[in-house]
């Protein structure tokens, strides 16, 4: 018994096969380009995503599915007005409506399941400029990023993880001729058939900051695997998985599934409907990006469910020496600016030693280290115009709180700012700050500071720098690490501590590619081997449960 073949698996066949081949290659691969280039997207593509956008704002979103009132929550980081109004409903209600549609979608099997999802991608895509304005105007991205990391990048993982899912659904046949010989008579023969089973109600819960490139890799995993999916969105950040969960509706639609197989789910204030719907009995896989204390509360409680959550760590850099120390200036500088320091990669705590690194420009003191990565910054951020494309904008209160309190520790390197927007006067904006930090001073840098914060650490040596990332790490965790050192001695130390407490590391960058980013189809994001992740983006385990095999056997 083989899958009848569907127009959307072969229209989109080569896409799915070069993404398999990629998975495994691990080298550079991309199927969305990253340029908003009109060369690559069409002279008005620009314009008519903007115009998508703006035909939302202070109004109700066009979204056909249950619902019993409307909500808004968004407040733009930019100032900009949005209240667009999204159809409301309670998690019965929606789990109800997912649970009905899952049998056909789990019947039609993973070759027609990865079909649909990759048009629905499709289908995304030709959006991306209306997505991408949708991202920088509720994240606080400047548009660049916003149209790379919360289109393009966004695309390539949710690809990753249906190239993943669709080949551990497909790794053992569809069906099996099973003999065995009895003695004298008749060999027993068997015909078994293999199931893959969805395990149900699927919640993504999305984060503000990567609305898109943090919830499409579990939104597409669970969904290819056969498990409809509610989308509870961050209640600052609704448009970006408002408009995926559009598009996909219209694609299942199109393709004759029931389109409850995608459901929004906004929450009205104070009203904890991701806690709902996590702890419901139905819902059995929830993905989850953001704090440490949401995310250790799910694993404790939504016991019912198979749990993925990303959380907070202590991203680390280890300077030991250096043959470029300008380029590691810039590289260091560039990273700490990139959206001010709101990715959850970007490095806080810079172990240097007391007494200095050697470099290709001579020794350099403690003070010329962190002054050197300062400086950096301080040129990055010196013209609003041009900063405010690489720090975008605060995107909330939290981080404000967390930069006024920064104040009261250390000694400051370099002091953040307030930035008026060119363009947007009511965004809020804020330079990236350096504090100063004694390596005993564990108290401070022994937890995160999550925003434009980041602390030059003086230890007693390059030895002592990499116990003190084996501490903090292993404790706390972390989804980065970087080292800069000219010794293999050292970078072999390095990349010990690093596989010992189980976060990636970087070593001596000092180009292009920097500590904070991470390729589809190449890098794993997270590890899940410390407490900052219980999983990986992407890889074998983090599709494999979201289904299971159930087989039967009939004789003869």
């Amino acid at each position: 018994m083989t899958e009848t073949p569907h127009p959307l698996y072969d229209r989109h066949a080569d896409t799915l096969n070069r993404a398999l081949t990629a998975i495994t290659e691990r080298g550079y691969w991309s199927a969305y380009p990253e340029s908003p280039s009109p060369r690559v997207y069409g002279e008005t593509a620009a314009a008519d995503g903007k115009a998508a956008f703006e035909a939302y704002l202070n109004g109700d979103f066009p979204l056909d599915q249950p619902s019993a009132d409307r909500v808004a929550t968004e407040t733009s980081p930019f100032g900009l007005e949005l209240n667009v109004r999204y159809p409301h409903a309670g998690a019965d209600e929606l789990v109800a409506a997912a649970s009905a549609a899952l049998p056909a979608w789990r019947d039609a099997g993973p070759q027609v399941r990865v079909g649909v999802c990759l048009e629905i991608l499709d289908r995304l895509h030709k959006h991306i400029f209306e997505l991408a304005n949708a991202v920088q105007f509720t994240s606080g991205q400047a548009f660049v990023m916003a149209f790379q990391a919360g289109g393009a990048h966004a695309l390539d993982r949710a690809l990753e993880a249906l190239a993943y899912a669709y080949a551990e659904m497909t790794r053992h046949p569809r069906t099996a001729e099973w003999e065995k010989a009895a003695g004298k008579g008749d060999p027993l023969r068997m015909t078994k058939t293999f199931h893959v089973v969805p395990r149900g109600v699927a919640l993504v819960i999305g984060c503000n900051t990567f609305p898109t490139w943090n919830s499409y890799p579990g939104l597409f995993a669970s969904l290819v695997t056969g498990n409809p999916v509610v989308v509870k969105p961050h209640p600052r950040a609704v448009l970006p998985l408002a408009i995926t969960v559009r598009y996909a509706r219209e694609v299942l639609a199109e393709a004759g599934f029931d389109p409850n197989l995608m459901l929004l789910a906004p929450e009205a204030p104070g009203e904890k409907l991701a806690s709902t719907l996590a702890l419901h009995p139905a819902v059995k896989i929830v993905d989850f990006t953001g704090s440490t204390e949401y995310g250790d509360w799910l694993e404790a409680n939504a016991r019912q469910a198979a749990v993925y959550t990303e959380k907070a760590g202590l991203n680390t850099v280890v300077v030991d020496s250096t043959d470029d120390f300008a380029g590691m200036c810039r590289n260091l500088g560039f990273t700490l600016t990139l959206y001010s320091g709101q990715m959850c990669t970007t490095s806080q705590n810079i172990l240097i030693p007391a007494g200095g690194i050697e470099t290709d420009q001579g020794h350099k003191s403690f003070d010329e280290v962190a002054g050197g990565i300062a400086a950096v910054v301080g040129k990055l951020t010196a013209d609003p115009a041009r900063g405010v494309e690489l720090t975008g904008a605060i995107v909330n209160d939290g981080v404000l709180e967390r930069l006024d309190e920064v104040t009261k520790v250390g000694e400051p390197v370099l002091e953040s700012r307030t930035v008026e927007h060119p363009a947007l006067p009511g965004a809020v904006v804020r330079t990236p700050t350096i504090v100063k930090l004694a390596a005993d001073d564990t108290a401070t840098y022994g937890r995160e500071w999550f925003g434009p914060i980041s602390f030059a650490i003086a230890t007693d040596s390059t030895t002592h720098s990499l116990e003190i990332m084996r501490t903090t790490v292993g404790e706390k965790g972390a989804l980065t690490a970087a080292v800069y050192s000219t010794d293999e001695a050292v970078l072999d130390a390095a990349e010990a501590a690093a596989v010992d407490v189980g976060v990636h590391l970087s070593c001596n960058l000092t180009g292009g590619v920097f500590v904070n980013q991470s390729a589809a189809f190449s890098d794993f994001h997270g590890s899940g081997a410390n407490p900052a992740a219980n999983a990986a983006l992407t890889d074998g385990a983090y599709v494999a449960n979201r289904f299971r095999i159930v087989q039967s056997r009939r004789h003869g």
